[in-house]
């Protein structure tokens, strides 16, 4: 997890539970009506606008976290994190991940591959080399997520394609590249996408650490 990462998942947390405080009878009537665990996340995170993560958060609360002393600590965490961050979750909403999903690459997605290729002009593999033609890019990616060498991912939200992860196989790690789409940055995709594609890479490369290069949010 990138410092940033670890950043915005606090602050979302941190967020969610002095707002859930704040409104502690509403939030606490949210969860007595709810039928199950999964309701009531959602019935916090719609009460308190707050992201399901954070939602999640308040629901495993302690009780010793009612505290004013607690309460205090976590302010002050806030305040750091605020000074730390430079968006908010509600300028970049993205950034939570609730609505982002992530399928494998496949041969629909060409359009999106070559909007990535034409800006960036390099191949898709990492190496930094030229882009060569467009399907014969897609069919070495191809090759090497049947070799188990690579994980090619589509990110959409709601069916529209915001970006593409990469994962490389090389020298022992794996590395990580997020792009996202030029109409779709600085909203928090980025961050979405390297949250979302963590489980993915360490469930197709268990044991291999992963080098994260930095996402175009």
């Amino acid at each position: 997890m990138t410092d940033l990462d670890q950043k915005t998942t606090r602050r979302d947390i941190t967020d969610a539970l002095l707002t859930a405080l704040e409104r502690r009878h509403e939030v606490l009537d949210a969860i007595v009506d709810a039928d199950d665990h999964e309701a009531a996340v959602s019935a916090i995170a719609d009460l308190l606008g707050k992201s399901a993560l954070g939602a999640e958060a308040v629901l495993g609360m302690r009780l010793n976290q009612l505290t004013k002393a607690e309460r205090r600590k976590n302010q002050a965490e806030l305040d750091d994190l605020n000074s730390a961050l430079t968006f908010t979750l509600a300028e970049r909403p993205a950034s939570s991940g609730d609505t982002l999903e992530l399928r494998t690459f496949c041969a629909d997605d060409a359009d999106i591959f070559a909007v990535r290729t034409e800006e960036l002009q390099v191949a898709g593999d990492g190496s930094g080399e030229p882009a060569g033609p467009l399907d014969d890019e897609i069919a070495k990616g191809a090759q090497r997520v049947d070799d188990e060498d690579a994980v090619w991912l589509v990110a959409e939200e709601q069916g529209t394609k915001v970006g593409l992860i990469f994962g490389e196989l090389a020298d022992g790690e794996v590395d990580v590249r997020i792009w996202i789409h030029p109409d779709k940055r600085k909203q928090g995709y980025g961050v979405a996408a390297l949250r979302k594609s963590r489980s993915e890479m360490a469930s197709l490369f268990p044991g291999v650490p992963m080098v994260v290069r930095a996402p175009s949010s």
